[in-house]
């Protein structure tokens, strides 16, 4: 009989110490699928990312829904309310938080394609004078990685809010995704607007006026996290974090904006620097298993050393794919766990 206790005790003490050292958020960033997939990602939703216990999906929409707020900016073959619909209706029957996402700022090209704001809007261009070549290399002469729109254009916030607005009521959702991620173009010479302006004040102008919007009808803004990290003195550089000086935004914004903090070579322990500033921290891994695992260890031992005040905000693991979801669940259903890749990653990250 005391055998028996002392089994339950210790049974019952492990299940607890585990429980305390889950993470609030276990999500995966993925492009939203194509139309002709819905079905196909409805199923996945249902059979891999439920079991898994996923209670976050950050969709990249970007173009892909039949917006009619401003149709000229629809894409090929866009999503419909019923596709979105389907999608909303599987994530809510797992208590799974939809964020959808559109590209603002930057990103708006890649490669030798002119994004669909710019193409349609070139006056938002902030820098105009650089033209997208036949065929793209980096680096170039022109220092040319993605566009972006001129924060300070006088119209540009009323196209890309409409689409905000529009995009989060067809997903129900009560959060946003404005990635605004390697920004590159930001406060330039050529620009009659921005130039001569103080870029960590541009950025935190725009993150701060995406967020007051959104704030109206009480939904969150999460934004990567690299803008908000000085490039120079962590040495991490110009893509994981600024080399343009628009780190000191991170003084300048609200603290109710959700960070997700990537890095995919390493475990580098930036959680610290946006919990230590007053954020909610999501860590982003992506195609390298071992390190997101060690991320994954990393965020635990933060949460069970932090305070209380702290601990809170080291939210979990967003897992990212930088594929179509296509591609992406052809990378799931091959049976080659030693790959390393989007899928191999995710499935050790989160074990059904």
């Amino acid at each position: 009989m005391k055998r028996t206790v002392l089994f339950c005790f210790l049974f019952f003490t492990v299940l607890l110490l585990r429980a305390q050292d889950d993470l609030p958020l276990r999500g995966l960033a993925i492009a939203a699928p194509d139309k002709e997939n819905v079905g196909l990602f409805v199923k996945f939703i249902n059979e891999q990312l439920a079991p898994r216990k996923i209670n976050t999906l950050v969709l990249r929409v970007d173009y892909n829904f039949e917006y009619t707020s401003h149709p000229e900016l629809v894409g090929e073959n866009p999503l419909t309310q019923k596709d979105v619909d389907a999608i909303v209706v599987a994530c809510q029957s797992h208590n799974i938080q939809v964020v959808p996402q559109i590209n603002l700022l930057g990103h708006q090209s890649w490669a030798d394609k002119i994004g669909k704001l710019l193409e349609v809007y070139p006056e938002f261009d902030e820098t105009p004078e650089v033209k997208i070549p036949e065929e793209y290399k980096w680096p170039n002469a022109d220092g040319l990685y993605c566009k972006s729109y001129c924060p300070l254009h006088p119209e540009v916030h009323k196209v890309v809010f409409d689409l905000v607005d529009e995009i989060t009521t067809a997903f129900k959702a009560d959060a946003f995704h404005a990635g605004m991620d390697e920004v590159f173009y930001i406060g330039m010479p050529n620009c009659p607007r921005c130039n001569g302006r103080d870029k960590a004040e541009l950025f935190a102008g725009e993150v701060t006026k995406i967020r007051n919007h959104l704030a109206k009808t009480n939904k969150r803004l999460w934004i990567w996290g690299d803008r908000l990290i000085d490039g120079k003195t962590t040495g991490l550089g110009m893509w994981e974090a600024s080399m343009n000086n628009t780190h000191r935004a991170i003084d300048l914004i609200p603290k109710d904006v959700m960070i997700c903090d990537w890095h995919y070579e390493r475990p580098d322990p930036t959680a610290i620097h946006f919990a230590m500033n007053g954020f909610d921290v999501a860590t982003c891994s992506w195609r390298k298993p071992q390190v997101a695992l060690e991320q994954q260890e990393m965020l635990k031992t933060l949460r069970k050393n932090a305070t209380a005040d702290m601990k809170p905000r080291y939210r979990g693991m967003l897992h990212t794919s930088w594929t179509s979801f296509s591609n992406f669940l052809k990378m799931f259903e091959e049976e080659n766990p030693e790959e390393e890749n989007d899928a191999t990653t995710f499935k050790a990250l989160f074990e059904k």
